[in-house]
């Protein structure tokens, strides 16, 4: 949008230019190149730049060339021809869980037409096909890319590219690893967080030894990290703490379900499942009862969940499952607000938004929770 505003001043300035004829043209000229421009020059300096004030000036000279009245009224009120703004949105599968289906609904709620956006949503689970997707939406000339990496490497091709453009980045939900100065703003979960919180919610159970079945997510993504993480070191840490399978289920209940059956199947004793993701502890819950083995409060095994569907928190509450770790997916409004502080040409106060978030026990949750954080 910006870029679109100081386009059509700098064509303002070259009408202007034509109106007072050759020995003005060179003073009508800016030094700096349409590019600059349009990356450098917030909407409020491109109006004070040397090409508008000669606009300004052969306005005063030919009052009735429509070209320089357009572009005083567009230097006057940015907003009023109702342009768009294009947005892209990189997002994982909708359908890939309980807390992507919310996230995908939150964005395409806020980023319609009726909000003043023009926005294009593409979905993969691969990192590749989201890097082609965004690639395309650079040169298609949107002026944000908003994205949830699939995995956290192989970016910065995509953010040279977008920077080389004007294009401007926001992270959500998911951090990727590329320096800070390639984009403009991240509104993303602290996994890590998320992970270290769950953890030490199991140590305080105080269990003479931990067997776990740790069911991961979609590797390499930044859930799956830092889920993963804060467990690894606190099984690398204590003698007591065992994993007696680490595996990914890609955030698949079928697939969870696979890998506990497979635990049962084997006679290996467990009492945690330590699943990444509410779906995939509905799978691995699924196994448990076709097996006959009790779990949830005061049981033979602990089951701990992330994500806190509402469908998931009754499970709580009911007493079936013990601990289920919250991740916050209604970004959003916040994206909205970063756009609209770039839009005017204002600095970002926080660059980093780290979305609030807790976990929830079986023994403490109670049903206003489950109302009030049940996605």
């Amino acid at each position: 949008m910006l870029k679109k505003k100081v386009a059509m001043l700098l064509a303002a300035a070259m009408v202007a230019a034509t109106v007072v004829g050759c020995g003005g043209g060179d003073d009508a000229k800016t030094d700096a190149p349409a590019d600059d421009a349009k990356t450098e020059a917030p909407a409020d300096d491109a109006a004070d730049a040397p090409a508008d004030d000669a606009a300004d000036d052969a306005a005063d000279d030919a009052a009735d060339a429509p070209a320089d009245d357009a572009a005083d009224d567009t230097a006057d009120a940015p907003a009023a021809d109702g342009e768009l703004i294009k947005v892209g949105v990189i997002n994982n599968d909708p359908n890939e869980s309980g807390y992507r289906t919310a996230n995908d609904k939150d964005l395409q709620e806020m980023f319609c037409e009726a909000n003043g956006y023009e926005a294009d949503f593409q979905y993969s689970k691969k990192n590749d096909e989201q890097i082609t997707f965004a690639q395309n939406m650079i040169t298609k000339g949107i002026d944000y890319l908003l994205i949830s990496a699939a995995d956290t490497a192989g970016w910065d091709g995509v953010l040279n590219d977008a920077a080389a453009a004007g294009t401007q980045v926001i992270l959500f939900d998911r951090v990727i690893d590329a320096d800070e100065s390639l984009y403009a703003a991240s509104i993303v979960s602290d996994m890590e967080k998320e992970g270290q919180t769950a953890v030490d919610w199991l140590a305080n159970q105080g269990l003479d030894e931990y067997n776990i079945i740790h069911i991961q997510g979609q590797m390499g993504t930044a859930a799956q990290q830092g889920r993963t993480k804060a467990l690894d070191e606190k099984v690398a840490a204590e003698d007591s703490w065992k994993l007696v399978v680490q595996q990914t289920g890609d955030w698949n209940a079928d697939n969870a379900k696979q890998v506990v059956q497979s635990v049962i199947d084997s006679g290996e004793k467990f009492n945690v499942i330590y699943a990444e993701n509410d779906d995939m502890a509905k799978g691995a819950v699924a196994a448990l009862d076709a097996a006959n083995i009790a779990h949830g409060v005061d049981k033979d095994v602990i089951v701990m969940g992330f994500d806190c569907n509402k469908w998931a928190l009754e499970e709580l509450l009911a007493g079936n499952w013990n601990y289920d770790g919250q991740c916050n997916p209604f970004q959003a409004s916040y994206i909205d607000d970063v756009i609209k502080s770039l839009e005017a040409g204002e600095e970002i106060a926080e660059k980093t938004i780290i979305m609030e978030e807790k976990g929830f026990d079986a023994k403490t949750i109670t049903q206003a929770d489950v109302d009030d954080y049940g996605i």
